[in-house]
C-alpha cells in the first residue's frame, strides 16, 4: 500500500472512529422515576428495587450511561406519597413505576401525560387507573395482584389445615387500601363453608395494632390473618411478635414476613414482577405506548412454611401440605 492511501485510510478510520463517540456522546440520558411504598432501608423493598434495576441493566439500560433513576421512598405514609409524587412529576422523567395503589393514584392526580407502570395493584381497572386489562386506555399499564381471587387460601384454608380446631380468625387489613378491603370481602364468602368467623382488625398504627390483636386474643380459638399494605409491611416486627405472644396462627401476605419468624404465606412471588416491570418501563422507553400493553397478572404462587414457628405454636405441619410448600425454613 502506498503511503499517502494508508495515511488517507487512517485518517478515515480516526474520522469515522470520532464520529461514533460523538454519536454516543449525543444520545440522550433517558429518566426513569420510582415510587416505592415502603421506608428506604426496609429489607423487602431494597429487593424489589434492586430486581427491577438489575433487569433495566440486563435491557441495555446503564446507570450514568443513557439512563438515570430518581427513587421515592413513601414510608406507607399518605403525604408521603403526594409530596414523592410532585417531586417526581417535577423531575420530568421519561417514564414512571409505581409500587403499590397509594402510589398511583396521587402520580395520576400529578400527571397526565407521563407513563406510569405499576406492580402490586389489587384491583387496577376498579381503582379507574386502567380501563380495561386488555388495552388500557390511559397512561397507566403495569402488573396487578389477585390475592383477592384465592380468598379460601387466606380466608384460614391452609391455617384450618394446619389447627383444624380454630373457629375465628382476626384479618388485619388497611383500610384505605382496596386489597384489604377486596381480600376481607373474598374471605367473608368463603368463611361459613370454613366454620371461621372473621373480625376486621385496622392496621394504621402500632396502637391500633396492640389494642385491636390484644383485644381479639382474649377468646380462644383465634388466628390472624394479615392483607398486603405498606403499613402492615412496617410493622411486621409487631405483628410477628404479637402472634407468637398470643399463640395465634398467622397466615401472611409474603414470603418475608416467614423467613423473619411468621407461620405461613401465601402469595404472589412479591420479586418477579419487578423484573417484568422493567421490560414494560424498556418497551415504553423505546416508543411503545403504555396504552396500548396489557395488564398482567402474577404468573406464580408461592406456599412459604416456617417449622420453627410451628414448633414454638405447639403445631404439626401435616405432610399433605409440606408437600405442596414452595419452600420450609426450619
Amino acid at each position: 500500500m502506498k503511503r499517502r492511501e494508508f495515511v488517507s485510510l487512517i485518517g478515515g478510520a480516526a474520522a469515522a472512529s470520532t464520529l461514533v463517540a460523538r454519536a454516543q456522546q449525543s444520545e440522550p440520558v433517558r429518566r426513569v422515576a420510582v415510587l416505592m411504598n415502603t421506608a428506604a432501608d426496609d429489607i423487602e423493598g431494597q429487593e424489589r428495587i434492586s430486581a427491577f434495576l438489575r433487569r433495566l441493566h440486563g435491557l441495555g439500560w446503564i446507570e450514568g450511561q443513557n439512563v438515570h433513576v430518581d427513587t421515592r421512598w413513601a414510608s406507607g405514609m399518605a403525604g408521603g406519597y403526594r409530596k414523592s409524587a410532585t417531586e417526581l412529576v417535577e423531575l420530568k422523567p421519561d417514564v414512571i413505576l409505581a409500587n403499590g395503589t397509594p402510589a398511583v393514584a396521587p402520580l395520576l392526580e400529578a400527571t397526565g401525560t407521563i407513563p406510569i407502570v405499576f406492580v402490586s395493584v389489587i384491583d387496577p381497572v376498579g381503582a379507574g387507573f386502567v380501563a380495561s386489562f386488555g388495552t388500557t386506555g390511559r397512561q397507566c399499564d403495569g402488573l396487578y395482584n389477585l390475592r383477592v381471587q384465592h380468598g379460601r387460601k387466606m380466608a384460614g384454608g391452609d391455617q384450618k389445615e394446619i389447627a383444624p380446631h380454630l373457629t375465628r380468625a382476626a384479618v388485619l387489613r388497611d383500610p384505605p387500601v382496596a386489597s384489604g378491603l377486596g381480600l376481607f370481602g373474598a374471605a367473608q364468602a368463603v368463611a361459613p363453608s370454613l366454620r371461621m368467623d372473621l373480625i376486621p382488625v385496622d392496621v394504621r398504627d402500632a396502637g391500633e395494632i396492640e389494642r385491636g390483636v390484644t383485644g381479639f386474643a382474649r377468646s380462644s380459638n383465634g388466628s390472624l390473618i394479615v392483607t398486603g399494605s405498606a403499613a402492615a409491611l412496617g410493622h411486621r416486627d409487631l405483628i410477628i411478635g404479637m402472634a407468637a405472644r398470643y399463640r395465634l396462627p398467622t397466615i401472611f401476605p409474603s414470603r418475608v414476613y416467614v423467613t423473619q419468624g411468621g407461620l405461613v404465606s401465601y402469595a404472589p412471588d412479591q420479586i418477579d414482577p419487578y423484573r417484568r416491570a422493567a421490560e414494560y418501563v424498556d418497551r415504553i422507553l423505546k416508543g411503545e405506548r403504555p396504552s396500548d400493553l396489557p395488564v398482567q397478572a402474577p404468573t406464580k404462587f408461592e406456599l412459604v412454611l416456617n417449622l420453627k414457628a410451628a414448633s414454638a405454636l405447639g403445631i404439626t405441619i401435616p405432610p399433605s401440605l409440606l408437600a405442596r410448600a414452595d419452600e420450609v425454613i426450619e
